[in-house]
Parts: C-alpha cells; structure tokens; sequence
C-alpha cells in the first residue's frame, strides 16, 4: 500500500514522454523526450511580487506604506541584519522553499527577493 502511493505521488510530478522531430545536419530524427517538472504551473511574476510585497509588509518593524518591489531592507526600511534573515524566513515559509544560506545572504531586498523566488523552479 505504501508503495502505491509513493509511486501515486511520484507520478504526478512527471510529464509523459512526448515524441518529437528533431533535425540535425538536414537529417531528421525522431526522439522521445522526457520533461521532468516539481508541479506545472510556474508562478507568475505579478503574484510573486505581490506576495512578496505582502510577507514584507506584513513583518512588525516595517511601515508597509514604505513597501516597493525596489526597497532595500536596510537602507530604506532600517531593518538590520536579523531582520532581514526573518524576513528570508517567512519568504521560505509563503513559497515553500528551502534558501540555503549562501543565497540568503545575497537577499537585501525586495528586489532580490522577488527575482530569486520567480526564478526558483520549486517555488509554490
């Protein structure tokens, strides 16, 4: 039982194999290719953005009124160091993901936030 529903669960995360005509060197060739995907639809940018916007304006020490896709976590909303690791928290917590520390640490901003989060393939 328990592996019918791994194997269930594994297999709505895979694409069907599709068939398609590949040309090389005038010589065509007919392939099978295999998708593989973690879900189907890729978030848009527009709800990535706003919910962005809505983690960081959510946070306590930060005037929402100050919030922009552009704003620096720092510089324009005075939050330090800590802060901005919470904040990268809640954004792992909102998109489900997983930021490894390396790429945390480059997160300064909305901006950044916003572009690492539409650009990650796992991001819901």
């Amino acid at each position: 039982m328990a592996s019918s529903a791994l194997r269930s669960s594994i297999l709505r995360h895979i694409r069907i194999p599709v068939s398609q005509t590949l040309t090389l060197n005038g010589s065509t060739k007919l392939g099978s290719v295999r998708f593989m995907s973690s879900h189907d639809d890729h978030l848009d940018k527009e709800e990535v953005i706003a919910r962005v916007l809505d983690v960081v304006k959510s946070f306590p020490k930060v005037d929402p009124a100050k919030v922009t896709p552009d704003v620096h976590f720092q510089k324009d909303l005075g939050l330090d160091s800590l802060d901005t690791v919470e904040i990268v928290m809640a954004l792992e917590e909102e998109f489900k993901l997983e930021i490894p520390d390396k790429e945390a640490d480059k997160i300064d901003s909305c901006h950044l936030a916003i572009e690492y989060v539409y650009n990650h393939p796992m991001a819901g």
